[in-house]
């Protein structure tokens, strides 16, 4: 069977990050996502080199496989035109510009919907369309900052701030903006009536902090770093090991006897610093120091080997070419293969999202600048001529 939204038609008019992680959930699912670049240049990551393959940017095709390409210079009334006819036989747009920038071209969600009513406008910017920060640019640094996330990321409150490694608002804005399309669309088999999405880099980062606003709100005091350990829960960490690091996560009291046990150091539920989790939190210091003691005197391998017979969560701590070649990600199609005009074959990262029945197809690789611009247009009903009048004014390309 196809994917579960196959038949709805998805117009990118994104780039970098959000809107395309946005736009990738939805070709994933199933959706025909056809990504509109400007001209020229497209997509700013065609630019974010090295690395490439074969002149093609590796950042660039990671994040718009799946999706059909067109380029389209919409600074030009016929540029415009064209998208606007596109518009009225599509199901959703997805736009990750700054405020008023889409509106200063006639195409805001205001124009759009006089065009097509059930159009689901998707806008992911760096603080949404409203409030006082909502014409400022967004770029994930500045929104990890602003969130929280910064303040509780890193070894301590002593050292400097820190940012998750991954482009966290980003990623997390794209995959918010697909759960709201996808809600919209279900909202519109009801009403008939389609509506904007709007979400942003601020709140995806203010999402990731449930467990240290919990605590804020509980004690009003703001919870710092505590490198790998768990605010609420104990112990919950990285920890070294005779020759790497491991994770271990005896997040409650069955786990922490598993621990101990594994650990051949059962007394330690007698000492009062380490009988409950409560206490654990309050003396995590000491505890980490006597943990990471024994810890040092295996291997990672071994103390995994001998946790995982516990049934003691546990894992290593892989480098990302070691999780792209860990069975697991290979098993459940992580790590896929696709093919671009210029790059030929590369990796790619897979669908997160596995179904019973309606299975994902294989994808599709990035697409070459304007790959697809003949193809799409004649499916929107342009002739050869139009097609060929178009790109000699470079109205399309």
């Amino acid at each position: 069977m196809p994917g579960p939204i196959q038949g709805v038609k998805v117009l990118e008019l994104a780039q970098i990050m959000a809107g395309p992680t946005c736009g990738l959930m939805l070709a994933d699912l199933g959706a025909e996502v056809i990504k509109i670049e400007k001209i020229p240049g497209g997509d700013d990551t065609r630019r974010f080199l090295p690395p490439d393959i074969n002149g093609e940017a590796s950042a660039y095709m990671m994040m718009n496989r799946n999706k059909k390409g067109i380029a389209i210079n919409l600074k030009e009334k016929d540029g415009i035109n064209i998208l606007k006819k596109m518009i009225k036989e599509s199901d959703v747009v997805i736009e990750n510009f700054r405020k008023g920038t889409m509106e200063k071209l006639g195409i805001g969600y205001d124009e759009l919907k006089k065009i097509n009513p059930k159009i689901v406008y998707c806008e992911i910017s760096g603080y949404g369309r409203t409030g006082p920060y909502s014409d400022k640019g967004g770029f994930d640094l500045v929104a990890q900052g602003m969130s929280g996330l910064m303040s509780i990321t890193g070894e301590s409150k002593d050292k400097p701030p820190m940012k998750v490694g991954a482009p966290l608002t980003d990623i997390t804005a794209g995959i918010l903006g697909a759960t709201g399309v996808l809600a919209a669309l279900i909202n519109r088999e009801k009403t008939g009536e389609g509506q904007r999405v709007d979400t942003s880099l601020f709140e995806a980062g203010i999402v990731h902090t449930y467990w240290q606003s919990a605590i804020a709100v509980a004690t009003g005091k703001s919870p710092g770093p505590l490198g790998s350990a768990h605010p609420l829960t104990a112990p919950y960490q990285a920890f070294k090991t005779k020759d790497n690091w491991i994770t271990v996560g005896a997040s409650n009291q069955k786990t922490w006897l598993r621990l101990i046990k594994a650990l051949n150091k059962e007394e330690l539920q007698e000492d009062e610093r380490f009988n409950s989790n409560d206490n654990r939190m309050s003396n995590l210091t000491s505890l980490v120091e006597v943990l990471q003691k024994e810890i040092l005197k295996k291997t990672s391998k071994e103390w995994i080997d001998i946790f995982d017979k516990e049934g003691l969560p546990c894992g290593p701590i892989n480098s990302i070419t070691e999780m792209h070649n860990d069975p697991h990600t290979i098993d459940r199609k992580m790590i896929i293969e696709v093919e671009n005009k210029k790059a030929g074959k590369s990796k790619a990262i897979g669908m997160p999202i596995k179904f019973s029945k309606t299975k994902i197809e294989n994808s599709t690789g990035a697409p070459v600048f304007g790959e697809h611009t003949d193809e799409v247009l004649l499916n929107f009903g342009y002739s050869d001529t139009e097609i060929k009048d178009y790109k000699t004014r470079g109205i399309v390309a």
